[in-house]
């Protein structure tokens, strides 16, 4: 059973229809990026999981819970931060801590351990005497993800959870992110590209209502370039090939589509970079081998995610 399941999930504001027919589903212990520009259905697609929202058709499910058929199971499995935190500025964040508790119907018996258990994890214990208003914009974004927290959900959706904060504090809360999905399920929107790259195990891309890429961030990137490229640097070994043989040896390779020549190191060297159909790297370290040549390079390319998104969601 997955942890978040979507079928063919659709809403339409009258005539303006925001998703159409999305499915997708996050397994339990994941860590998701889901991505889409402005309007394009993200925000959404997760009012609609954590029950703000009614999908117009479809449905969705939170760890086996019908959103709507069973709403109090599905959010008691379920904690949320949303963009702008539910914070009450005049309280301390003991006191908002304890609130939210007993809003979700935790015993007294057990409220005070589960504060502390937050606090501890998301790094406030220290502040639970100030104000909220107090706090800094990082702070109060932990204090947001605390009362997600605070029922021991295994399942968390964030939405934009580093919005408005600085770079330090972006990587804070990109290192908590990362530490507490080593527990839990989480779906993470996010406009911070590189965000997703370091805590994401899986990118979901969304694009006028629809999903236009999922998978592992290397999965979605190489099937946006057409394939795998590798750049290869050989050099000379036991014997000295001459580079038009060398390339046209590497290019007559089962599963190389495409080589184009780059400049090398030196000038006994051969450099190229090859399109390859799945993962070449063993047969052409076992060709260079064969050859005799000494392999100096054989690294996959990276290409980037924020070129990868414009692609996908360019108008």
């Amino acid at each position: 059973m997955s942890a978040i399941e979507v079928r063919g999930l659709e809403k339409a504001y009258g005539q303006q229809v925001a998703l159409r027919g999305v499915d997708f589903s996050v397994q339990k212990g994941e860590v998701v990026g889901f991505l889409g520009p402005n309007g394009a259905g993200k925000s959404t697609a997760m009012k609609i999981l954590t029950g703000f929202l009614a999908p117009s058709g479809g449905s969705a499910f939170i760890d086996g819970y019908d959103v709507l058929g069973e709403p109090i199971a599905a959010r008691s499995r379920l904690g949320y931060l949303p963009e702008h935190a539910p914070l009450y500025l005049d309280m301390r964040v003991e006191d908002y801590l304890r609130y939210m508790g007993e809003v979700r119907g935790l015993a007294r018996a057990t409220l005070k351990r589960a504060i502390d258990r937050v606090s501890e994890e998301t790094g406030i214990t220290e502040r639970q005497k100030q104000p909220i208003g107090a706090l800094s914009k990082g702070y109060r974004q932990r204090v947001g993800l605390a009362q997600a927290l605070l029922h021991s959900p295994p399942i968390l959706i964030l939405d934009e959870p580093t919005t408005g904060l600085d770079p330090n504090q972006i990587v804070e809360i990109r290192n908590l992110i990362r530490e507490v999905g080593r527990s839990k399920t989480v779906l993470l929107s996010t406009h911070i590209l590189s965000e997703v790259q370091a805590t994401c195990d899986r990118v979901i891309i969304i694009h006028r209502g629809k999903i236009v890429a999922d998978g592992s961030t290397e999965a979605i990137t190489n099937r946006a370039s057409g394939g795998q490229l590798l750049h290869v640097e050989l050099a000379p070994g036991r014997v000295a090939l001459a580079p038009a043989a060398i390339r046209a040896g590497l290019a007559q390779l089962p599963g190389v589509d495409r080589l184009s020549e780059r400049e090398a190191a030196h000038p006994e060297h051969t450099a190229v970079e090859l399109l390859c159909t799945g993962d070449q790297r063993a047969a052409i370290f076992q060709w260079a081998v064969d050859q005799g040549l000494v392999l100096l390079e054989l690294a996959p390319e990276r290409t980037d995610l924020e070129e990868v998104f414009r692609r996908l969601t360019a108008a």
